[in-house]
């Protein structure tokens, strides 16, 4: 068996061991949910974290996230992969927080204020910087592709959007960056943002 068949049957037990703590948890099962939001409470940490750049601000968003998600489950109706509903859920609640707080206006301007007073990794430093000309929207294409590494027909569902346009718009976004890599002299970005999880 070669390693991408292994790794493709391990994604199908992946989301099949989800789905069934998805149905139980559906049916009442409060240690079902527990398992859920073990799972993917690491990774949504960091998702949220580049989306929202505020340590403690993405640790409320990620409780209401749970939140929001164990009210709603009822909603889930299985015809995506749970974490597809789940990242949906992320992402329109990180946009919330960025909303509320005008933060499309002043994002890099508290960014700058707040590294005077914060010290982030230098791998988290680069990450950010590099993430510094995308806007929210290309942020989380690039978070969900590089980091996640999801497919595109599985961000058409956590999006809502067709495949082929999202391919299409990563493919902008990734020469936006080669761009700003040469003008910066920057490290490669998928990279750097997949091996930040090492520092959660």
């Amino acid at each position: 068996m070669d390693s991408k068949t292994a790794a493709s049957i391990n994604r199908a037990e992946r989301r099949a061991m989800i789905d069934e703590w998805a149905r139980q948890a559906q049916a009442g099962s409060q240690e079902a949910f527990i398992e859920i939001t073990r799972h993917f409470e690491k990774e949504l940490y960091i998702y949220c974290y580049y989306l929202i750049r505020d340590r403690e601000e993405t640790k409320d968003a990620l409780q209401d996230i749970f939140i929001r998600a164990y009210r709603n489950i009822g909603d889930y109706r299985g015809d995506s992969p749970f974490s597809a509903w789940l990242y949906r859920i992320a992402y329109n609640h990180s946009m919330d927080v960025l909303k509320k707080k005008k933060r499309h206006q002043r994002i890099a301007d508290r960014y700058q204020n707040e590294a005077k007073l914060f010290t982030y990794s230098e791998q988290e430093s680069a990450v950010m910087e590099l993430l510094d000309p995308l806007t929210p929207s290309e942020r989380n294409l690039v978070l969900l592709k590089a980091v996640e590494q999801y497919t595109f027909e599985e961000l058409g569902q956590i999006m809502d959007c067709k495949p082929a346009t999202l391919r299409k718009q990563y493919e902008r976004i990734r020469n936006k960056l080669v761009q700003y890599k040469r003008n910066k002299g920057g490290p490669k970005i998928e990279a750097n943002i997949r091996s930040s999880k090492a520092g959660y």
